[in-house]
């Protein structure tokens, strides 16, 4: 594999084996869903709730605008809360997550981007996990503020064990409530919800900076995408967000629905939330 940014020869990239590897098996087993039998309409609630905890709690309310941004502030109980949270996606540890994203801001859609649009769509979705990129040894630069930290190095280490465990978990616990219902629970509650997970996320990455419409001038191609906001809980707004990254809020506009705003304003109200930080537009 080689990848070249529009100002730079191209470079050949050492793939990641081992993530490739569960990337693979983590799709394979997912496909299980349509096995007969695996079915069940408590296995896919369980889904859907968990795309929630891990995908709107975990990744977007808090790797992304709480720890990556500091959109706003929390008791740290609630920040590590989300933090564990967002570990259940598998989508690396914490640290290297938040510092990745943080260089995607920085070089967004030029050299130095993590995923530059410019390289092409599956590059920017999911290509740019697979590969050992240049990137990769700047993360400790990005992330002083939490790298010294022990909860967040704990998860940053232990995601997987994590996942691990809560399988373990859902498979007792569909058990518990009816004999076979476990398999059903790990199918849908793990791999189903993780490649769902995995790609709503991926889809801020790409689609975002291919399809939708643009507000403002960012400097990149950000756009903001209705339908991306819709399974990632606001993140859709992308151009609104590179264009005000520090801004709680990304969709700016009354049509512009961001569930995870709203989750911010429901923790401000409860004194959960406080020093949120708003796009200019909206002062």
């Amino acid at each position: 594999m080689t990848i070249a940014s529009s100002d730079q020869v191209q470079t050949p990239l050492r793939p990641k084996w081992p993530v490739i590897i569960f990337m693979v098996a983590v799709h394979a087993l997912a496909l299980l869903a349509f096995v007969p039998g695996t079915f069940s309409w408590a296995a896919v609630g369980l889904a859907v709730f968990l795309h929630w905890v891990t995908g709107g709690l975990g990744i977007t309310l808090g790797f992304h605008r709480l720890v990556t941004h500091r959109s706003f502030q929390t008791p740290k109980w609630l920040e590590y809360f989300l933090v564990f949270c967002g570990s259940l996606t598998c989508q690396g540890g914490v640290i290297d997550w938040v510092g990745l994203h943080r260089m995607h801001h920085l070089y967004s859609d030029k050299k130095g981007d993590p995923h530059d649009s410019h390289d092409g769509f599956w590059w920017s979705h999911m290509g740019c996990w697979l590969y050992h990129i240049p990137a990769d040894r700047e993360i400790s630069r990005f992330t002083k503020d939490i790298g010294d930290d022990a909860v967040y190095q704990f998860f940053n280490k232990y995601f997987f064990p994590i996942q691990v465990a809560l399988g373990v978990g859902l498979y007792f616990a569909g058990e518990a409530l009816s004999p076979g219902l476990g398999w059903s629970f790990v199918i849908w509650g793990i791999f189903v919800r993780l490649v769902a997970v995995f790609h709503c996320t991926w889809f801020v990455n790409s689609a975002t900076h291919k399809f939708g419409y643009r507000t403002y001038e960012s400097e990149d191609r950000s756009t903001n995408c209705w339908w991306v906001a819709l399974v990632t809980y606001g993140e859709g707004w992308h151009n609104n967000h590179h264009a005000f990254q520090y801004s709680a809020r990304h969709g700016l506009k009354w049509w512009e629905i961001d569930l995870t705003w709203m989750t911010i304003q429901l923790l401000q109200a409860l004194g959960l939330a406080t020093k949120v930080k708003l796009a200019e537009a909206e002062k």
